[in-house]
């Protein structure tokens, strides 16, 4: 999953779709498999999804551009709802979590990012985000991907983060840099979208150069 270029046309927007009960705070250092705690950082929160979010999150990114480059979402409200409660499951089994975005104003996610563990005891993992055309180039996805590197470096033990993006991704991929991933290599006709195989970039993250970048940005910023 993989954030798409910015369309100036389309203002952020949310959904009345009904008012969602606000989840429980959790606090990070819980365990995630059992809860996953809810995250809040300047004008926008990270959560578990839940059933309710199925329509805001069809509306988002069921569309032909933010589908361009990832693997094909659901396309019906239902196909949302087993998504939700699959991720659910996967997380009580410890094999993955998926935080949805849900920007200020709005109840339910208009996005959302989901690292899985690819070796044992979670070692290793990858991690993807998506996140609905309306919000592109306000800033949330690097919030939430921030926030929820940092949650997983401190809280999950992995200790190498690799994600990929499609060649032709140019903001994508220039949004792994600015997050301060490496690129390794490519990898040829590694997606198949729409009947072409499509080259994607690797990307890696490790624990050690996660706290080193942070230890960096709260030193500016302080």
């Amino acid at each position: 999953m993989e954030k798409m270029p910015y369309q100036p046309n389309l203002e952020p927007i949310c959904f009345d779709i009904g008012r969602m009960p606000s989840p429980a705070p959790v606090t990070v250092e819980s365990d995630w498999t059992a809860a996953l705690p809810v995250l809040e950082s300047n004008r926008m929160v990270l959560r578990e999804l839940v059933k309710t979010d199925a329509l805001s999150l069809l509306s988002m990114l069921a569309t032909e551009e933010v589908a361009k480059f990832i693997t094909p979402p659901p396309t019906t409200q239902e196909g949302f709802e087993k998504f939700i409660l699959w991720a659910q499951r996967e997380r009580q089994a410890g094999n993955q979590f998926t935080f949805g975005m849900v920007p200020e104003g709005c109840d339910h996610a208009v996005g959302l990012v989901q690292v899985r563990q690819i070796a044992p005891r979670f070692s290793v993992a990858e991690w993807g985000f998506a996140v609905g055309s309306p919000f592109w180039g306000t800033g949330l996805f690097m919030a939430s991907a921030r926030m929820t590197l940092d949650f997983a470096f401190q809280n999950t033990g992995v200790n190498r983060l690799e994600a990929r993006a499609v060649v032709q991704n140019a903001r994508g991929n220039g949004a792994l840099r600015k997050l301060g991933a490496v690129q390794e290599g490519v990898l040829r006709g590694s997606l198949l979208r729409d009947g072409k195989f499509l080259d994607q970039i690797m990307w890696s993250i490790i624990s050690q150069d996660w706290f080193q970048a942070k230890a960096v940005w709260s030193a500016v910023v302080h």
